[in-house]
């Protein structure tokens, strides 16, 4: 098949719809550039299209004829991403969605339903075609959803902004983010041979991107410097293996990704760089590294108090959140804390159980004690997502029954009749003249704000990507391979290596097929997020959480089946539960051995201890306000149990 023809093809369909990518007159050459690329992409779709309608895919030779069609397709579409994601997130999905199924929560609408997101493009064709039994109308009905995802980026409300420089800077951002997070990873790249050469020719096309924005934009242009450092990056792709395996993923984000990142920050300030879209919402300006603590806001740790800024009342905050924290007066007998489970010398986790005794004493809970350190960077809370807010995560916590086991009315009046914690809340009441009463939100925002101070800390492996220092070889090398072979890389992203990847507006939940203890011989019951979102997809699935501190933070998974981190590296390089023969049929690991090698196994082990954070210990109140009521003023600091 011709692919000029094609062309011809295209602006056709472009005529018939009523689009306007071949009307470039009086267009800038940035604008010309953007409507030749997404030209460009549709036409690719029409070639994969017309290459499955006209060939015989049951034969080896019409097979090759599609896979050609798509590796040109997906070509198309790198050409363009760079506008992609940032221009219409939703559309992008309909060109290149990763799973056929995704349930989201709008960063913008955190407390409302999960949508259900029906994926498509060409990831997914890739996908399919390695099916035994896919069917010429399931790839066709692929293909269409991206060709047609095409038009959302013709649209007025979208090309209207080409007309100014302030969604390049911010595309920009989410393609570095993205050079560091996902392309080299195969997070949308089912070929892995393919993930190497498509960043190439990705990073070639965005330099002309950049020389088009130039020419047209010259008050506000790409600098000199970043242009070199960009060019510097390209040729580092360039002279690279072909194989991710062999990548030196380090190398080329601390070297070249970070510093253009920063580049690019400097280049939203001094323009004035200003979005309305809620792409952008979790994102800071001020950040001028990926691995920064303040690279993005998912929680808010000051809650109530979200408006102050005085030092000193922060401090106030601050010390009182620590006694509320270490002070068992928060659950219904008295006797049990928020550090009773959070460990404050274990980075607020508890290494000393599986999951943690019931209220009542009568059993053990379904759920390990996750650590609260970097807690704030994830979206959504819990390991099944069903809270919003650090705040909402403390008031649902000390009212479950099998956890604290509190009345929250309870709580204020017992809080209230400690004279000095009634005398700092009635102080801190004029910090929220929003409020005319002190509630329970001042309770936790207090507690929140205390413990989320503990994410603000640094690794080693962050000070070296900062400081263009270095780790040992051996972390150097699990980090390459945490990015590739050991596919970790496609549910921990960068820089938080959680669940949530840029631009930092969700969390992601997978299905592993954990099981109920070490032995691997059966499912955990857990149902996780279906509990929450019942779903086919949801079943069994869980949030992922960070991998920081996890030197110190085990045991591991939902249910604390796994001991040691070499367990979890086994467990995830035979393949998870599928692997293990468990009947997961939704799992979203691939059921594949990794087959690492035990060197490779403890390389990887080298690198995730270089994520653990230089989190000062903390101490445990000698003392806890008195109370009104002298049979309270016997409670331990920290709690009994």
């Amino acid at each position: 098949m011709n692919r000029k023809w094609i062309v011809l093809a295209g602006l056709v369909v472009v005529a018939i719809t009523g689009l306007s990518w071949s009307d470039t007159e009086g267009n800038t050459a940035y604008e010309v550039e953007y409507k030749s690329r997404f030209l460009r992409l549709r036409e690719g779709g029409l070639f994969l299209r017309r290459a499955i309608e006209e060939n015989d895919l049951t034969t080896p030779e019409g097979l090759a004829k599609v896979n050609n069609a798509l590796a040109l397709a997906r070509t198309d579409m790198k050409n363009a991403d760079f506008w992609l994601r940032y221009m219409n997130p939703l559309a992008q999905k309909s060109i290149n969605g990763p799973l056929p199924v995704e349930w989201e929560t709008e960063v913008s609408e955190k407390d409302g339903k999960p949508y259900r997101r029906v994926g498509a493009g060409f990831t997914l064709v890739a996908g399919y075609l390695e099916e035994p039994d896919f069917q010429k109308e399931g790839l066709l009905r692929l293909v269409q959803a991206a060709i047609d995802g095409t038009d959302a980026f013709a649209a007025d409300s979208t090309t209207t902004q080409l007309s100014e420089h302030h969604h390049f800077f911010l595309c920009n951002r989410l393609f570095l983010l993205n050079l560091a997070a996902i392309y080299t990873t195969g997070f949308e790249c089912p070929d892995t041979s393919l993930v190497i050469p498509e960043l190439r020719s990705m990073m070639t096309a965005v330099r002309g991107i950049y020389v088009s924005f130039n020419s047209s934009f010259p008050s506000t242009p790409v600098t000199e410097t970043s242009l070199a450092k960009y060019d510097a990056a390209v040729a580092f792709a360039n002279a690279q293996p072909s194989s991710p395996w062999r990548f030196d993923h380090f190398t080329f984000i601390q070297q070249y990704v970070n510093p253009l990142f920063a580049m690019n920050q400097g280049f939203i300030n001094d323009y004035k760089v200003s979005s309305a879209s809620f792409v952008d919402h979790a994102l800071s300006d001020a950040s001028t590294s990926i691995f920064a603590k303040d690279l993005y806001y998912a929680q808010d740790t000051k809650g109530i108090f979200r408006r102050v800024q005085d030092v000193g009342t922060l401090a106030r905050i601050d010390a009182l959140g620590k006694q509320l924290f270490f002070d068992p007066l928060l659950s219904g007998n008295n006797e049990r804390s928020c550090a009773s489970c959070h460990l404050a010398d274990q980075f607020f986790a508890d290494t000393t159980a599986v999951t943690a005794i019931k209220f009542d004493h009568q059993g053990k809970l379904a759920r390990n004690t996750p650590s609260l350190v970097n807690a704030p960077m994830n979206q959504l809370l819990m390991l099944d997502g069903k809270l919003t807010t650090l705040q909402q995560q403390a008031m649902t916590v000390m009212a479950e029954p099998s956890e604290m086991g509190a009345v929250h009315g309870d709580v204020l009046a017992k809080v209230m009749n400690c004279p000095d914690y009634r005398t700092e809340l009635q102080a801190l009441l004029k910090a929220t003249p929003q409020v005319k009463e002190v509630s329970m939100e001042h309770i936790t925002s207090a507690i929140t704000f205390y413990y989320g101070k503990f994410s603000a800390y640094r690794s080693p492996f962050d000070e070296a990507m900062d400081a263009g220092g270095t780790i040992s070889p051996d972390a150097h090398a699990g980090f390459n391979l945490f990015m590739s072979k050991a596919q970790c890389a496609t549910c921990h992203f960068v820089p938080q290596f959680n669940g949530v990847k840029p631009p930092f507006v969700g969390s992601e939940f997978e299905v592993l097929g954990t099981p109920s203890d070490s032995t691997g011989t059966a499912l955990s019951n857990d149902l996780g997020r279906f509990g929450v979102n019942p779903a086919p997809e949801t079943h069994r699935a869980f949030r992922t959480g960070s991998l920081r501190n996890n030197q110190y933070t085990g045991p591991y998974m939902h249910n604390g089946a796994f001991r040691t981190l070499d367990q979890v590296i086994d467990f995830y390089d035979a393949g998870g539960g599928a692997g293990h023969g468990l009947d997961v049929p939704n799992q979203t690991l691939s059921s594949d051995s990794l087959h690492l090698t035990p060197l490779e196994k403890r390389q990887l082990r080298i690198f995730m201890n270089s994520l653990t954070e230089a989190v000062p210990k903390e101490t445990v109140p000698a003392t806890l306000p008195a109370s009104k009521n002298k049979a309270l003023n016997a409670r331990k600091p920290g709690g009994l149990y």
